[in-house]
């Protein structure tokens, strides 16, 4: 029996111990050969008997050799105790053929998907055996427990032949009720936790950014905030402004950090009690914070020479605002704000809050504005806004302020801008088609309004449809 085991080369590796007992064999047999051979030799057939037992064991080595190599490669008979070779898996490269094959399709399509469960173990067992059972993959689960049942939302890789009605009729078939369906792309892929956790990083360094914020922590809705009324002594004051936020089915009431209340609309799918506490969260956190605006700033140089300053501008801009609207020619104005202007405190207080938007000033070396470009939140839409004092027009300041204003709403995931001016205003209409993008017009009774359509992420919820278990096919 060998005791040979093989290397990674396939070479023999020999054990001391076997050398050793190999070694005493030899010394052990090299005394009995010499034994046999006195005893033989000094008797008086000695040389003959030696002379044949040479000959016999050369026979028995050359047959064993042929014996050998003739069936050295037969297998062996009886149980080794070794693993069979199908069982054992190599280190090192492999042959890809003989690896399994994955038959996940090569084309699939991201959803979003929340649906409610009854509140019962298994449920939730049973939605995902049944996805699995059309190949849907789950990415990322959240669940929000209500009084008679939880809403699961999904994030779903599906095969792309697999369409929403047929999503729709396999969760409903699972038991899952009010079922909401919409497309999702990889940024979606980010989990909750770290989604929420960006938004509020976003929210503590400008506080424009909380109407944004809680579009995307919500999703596809419509968010207004109505000023703080002033209330005399001894009237009650008006409804809808609780301390500690409203819940009712589609709308969110919160209230908002410097007064007033904050409204979150979504018309068709209801928020849950989670989706209020993290927005009420946001909210409480922005009032924490106070009022802030980034006070970074790029310096320009005009094409005569002059360096103007851009930045970020708020409420602290209002006397210099007030200041650069009375250096104004009354055309220009008019051609702001579309008609006569009365008094500017009543509206530049609205423009310069970042509760309503994002404003950029331009500042001469000196300190004067001169100009004024407005990002406003109108619903779920965006409008732009520029103001350039009469002696700074036609420098490419409003090109610049535009720009920017742009870039702006692209980041914070805007479809679109537009712009109300008048049909006479040649320098705004111009300063949107130097934009280079696909641009909208529509003209009613002398008001131009240009919209532009911009080429970032759609808003989450864009092209949601919500179906029922009676809507289901």
């Amino acid at each position: 029996m060998s005791d040979v085991t093989r290397a990674k080369d396939g070479r023999p590796v020999h054990h001391w111990r076997r050398d050793v007992v190999e070694l005493a064999a030899l010394f052990t047999a090299v005394a009995v050969a010499d034994g046999v051979a006195n005893l033989i030799g000094h008797g008086p057939d000695g040389p003959a008997l030696l002379v044949i037992s040479a000959v016999v064991l050369a026979t028995t080595a050359v047959f064993h050799t042929w014996w050998t190599r003739r069936h050295g490669h037969a297998p062996p008979t009886g149980d080794t105790g070794a693993r069979p070779l199908a069982e054992v898996q190599l280190a090192g490269p492999s042959d890809p053929s003989s690896e399994p094959q994955e038959t996940v399709p090569t084309e699939s399509t991201l959803w979003r998907l929340r649906t409610t469960v009854k509140d019962e173990p298994g449920s939730l067992a049973v939605l995902c055996t049944a996805l699995a059972g059309y190949r849907v993959d789950i990415l990322s689960l959240q669940t929000h427990p209500l009084g008679a049942g939880t809403v699961d939302e999904f994030l779903l890789r599906a095969p792309a032949g697999l369409a929403a009605s047929e999503l729709t009729r396999v969760i409903a078939s699972a038991g899952g009720t009010d079922t909401w369906i919409e497309r999702a792309d990889a940024h979606d892929l980010v989990d909750a936790p770290t989604r929420v956790l960006g938004l509020a990083t976003r929210t503590a360094l400008d506080a424009a950014e909380l109407p944004l914020a809680l579009r995307q922590l919500l999703g596809r809705c419509t968010i207004r905030q109505s000023p703080a009324v002033p209330v005399a002594a001894g009237v009650r004051a008006p409804e809808g402004a609780p301390v500690e936020g409203a819940l009712e089915d589609t709308v969110l009431r919160l209230r908002a950090p410097e007064g007033g209340v904050i409204t979150v609309e979504r018309p068709y799918l209801p928020f849950t009690p989670t989706e209020f506490a993290r927005a009420r969260a946001l909210v409480e956190l922005d009032a924490r914070l106070g009022p802030r605006v980034p006070r970074s700033q790029d310096v320009l140089t005009l094409p005569e020479g002059n360096e103007i300053t851009v930045r970020r501008a708020d409420t602290g801009d209002v006397e210099a605002a007030k200041e650069m609207h009375e250096r104004c020619s009354a055309r220009t104005l008019a051609m702001r704000y579309h008609g006569p202007v009365g008094d500017a405190d009543r509206y530049l207080n609205h423009l310069l809050s970042p509760r309503y938007g994002r404003t950029l000033a331009v500042q001469t070396a000196s300190g004067r504005i001169v100009g004024l470009g407005h990002l406003l939140w109108d619903g779920d839409e965006t409008e732009v806004a520029l103001l350039v004092e009469d002696k700074w027009q036609r420098r490419g300041i409003g090109g610049e302020l535009l720009e920017r204003l742009v870039a702006m709403a692209g980041e914070a995931g805007c479809e679109s801008v537009y712009a109300v001016t008048q049909a006479s205003n040649t320098g705004m209409v111009a300063a949107m088609r130097g934009l280079g993008l696909p641009l909208d017009y529509q003209i009613e009774e002398g008001t131009l309004v240009v919209t532009a359509r911009l080429e970032v992420k759609a808003p989450l919820g864009e092209g949601a449809a919500r179906t029922t278990n009676s809507e289901a096919p």
